[in-house]
């Protein structure tokens, strides 16, 4: 059994108590001599006058300075409400210029409308308000930031504008309207800026169709694709591809004369390419191009000057599209290409694959064409029927039984010649086999003479 000294464990008890109360007499006593030398301290600064206390000192906590700026427009104190105070702040250097930042946005899920590109909205970052029209983007896999029409639901996404620079992790708040009454809820957006680079772009992908005018072995001309001839030269090179799978690639500007192709009315030779494929395509085919280009993003920042106006008026920026036409009631343009259509496309009757006979016994059973209709003879069904007279009858049925007589004749001289064959093949195989068996034979007795000569030259 464990024996348990009691008495060393009392005497580090007394130790660590020691250590403890000689540790809180220490800073007890760093206490006593802080407090002294700031009741000194005051004691001597309360003898200088005001000014030369504040040169060394410093302001106090609590007291009143007063701020001279200049050059502050005169709507502000025109329209200056006490109730509403004004916050001093500072900016560092690198915020005073503007710029493209890119920032992580996403859409409020209590804001009931999607956010359009390049739609004003209102942000707020940092110590700045101003409106500015954004480009939303979605990031692909191999790093391209892919335009989007409208911001997704429930997911951030890339957003692109322009404004005065603010530090990355900058929180971003986003509203349309400052006014109350125009929404149920009005913030728009919340995000975070990733950084500020020129560099950055935002693609778009374009589809562009075209159909052959005129077309030679595995070259082609490409009209309706590009209207111009240096739009051409921009995609020289580019991939194409028939809808039928053809794939291609476009050359350059077709040199077409004025008089070489036929001309439709309200139709120009320019913009048409010149283009390769693998096969000889149709006339019938629709020739599409899949391109990128970059997009934009509008050089727009309107700052929001709420405090150059009245209280009870509303900061009025930059109108969407939609609130200018419902304001003047301008009735939604109709475009009748925009209109989906039904589609009608042409049955094509191709011709059927006509494969040689010997070829047919080598392909395969699922390869082999099967449950064709018969060919018809169309000579035969529009003969017209010829009516004989009994005379003609008669030397009809004679011409029938000649030709009936000669068939048996021919049918059973055919059969005699087969078996004289079969006989003949049958003495030909027997005479060989003796022949075979005599010259086995001679060769045995010829073989035996040797190889007694070879013996007996050996003794």
């Amino acid at each position: 059994m464990a024996c348990f000294n009691f008495q060393e464990v009392d005497n580090d008890k007394k130790k660590s108590k020691r250590e403890e109360s000689n540790g809180g007499d220490y800073f007890d006593k760093l206490k006593e001599e802080i407090e002294l030398r700031k009741q000194i301290n005051i004691s001597e600064l309360n003898e200088l006058d005001e000014d030369t206390r504040v040169e060394i000192e410093g302001f106090r906590t609590g007291s009143y300075i007063r701020l001279e700026v200049h050059g502050v427009p005169f709507e502000l104190i025109e329209h200056f409400d006490p109730s509403h105070p004004i916050i001093v702040g500072g900016i560092g250097l690198g915020e005073e210029n503007t710029g493209y930042m890119q920032a992580s946005l996403k859409r409020h899920r209590w804001h009931r409308k999607v956010l359009k590109t390049k739609d004003p909205i209102i942000v707020s970052i940092g110590w700045r308000r101003f409106q500015t029209t954004p480009v939303y983007a979605i990031e692909d896999r191999n790093g391209r930031h892919r335009m989007l029409k409208y911001t997704p639901e429930h997911m951030h996404c890339f957003a692109m504008f322009w404004g005065p620079l603010a530090p990355p992790k900058s929180g971003v708040l986003a509203v349309q309207h400052l006014s109350n009454n125009q929404v149920p809820f009005r913030i728009s957006a919340t995000g975070w800026i990733q950084e500020f680079n020129n560099t950055a772009r935002i693609m778009k992908k374009i589809k562009l169709t075209g159909a052959p005018c005129k077309i030679f072995k595995k070259t082609a001309l490409i009209k309706q694709m590009f209207t111009s001839d240096l739009e051409v030269a921009r995609f020289e090179g580019a991939a194409i591809r028939t809808v039928s799978g053809i794939r291609g690639q476009v050359k350059k500007a077709a040199k077409i004369e004025p008089g070489d192709m036929p001309k439709r009315k309200g139709e120009s030779t320019e913009g048409i390419a010149r283009c390769t494929f693998e096969d000889k395509i149709l006339m019938s085919d629709i020739v599409f191009l899949r391109a990128w280009v970059n997009v934009e993003v509008p050089t727009y920042c309107n700052l929001v000057t709420t405090a150059l106006q009245p209280r009870d008026q509303t900061w009025q920026g930059m109108r969407t599209t939609a609130e200018l036409r419902r304001a003047h009631n301008i009735p939604i343009p109709h475009n009748k290409d925009s209109v989906y259509k039904p589609i009608e496309r042409k049955v094509r009757k191709f011709n059927p694959l006509e494969i040689p006979a010997k070829l047919q016994h080598l392909l395969p059973f699922k390869s082999k064409p099967k449950d064709r209709p018969k060919h018809k003879n169309t000579l035969v069904e529009n003969r017209v029927p010829v009516l004989m007279e009994p005379s003609e009858k008669k030397t009809y049925a004679a011409i029938q039984q000649l030709r009936l007589l000669k068939h048996e004749k021919a049918k059973k001289k055919k059969m005699q010649d087969e078996k004289k064959k079969k006989a003949y093949e049958a003495e030909k195989a027997k005479t060989e086999q003796l022949t075979k068996k005599r010259q086995r034979d001679e060769r045995r007795v010829r073989y035996r003479a040797e190889d007694k000569q070879k013996k007996r030259a050996r003794r």
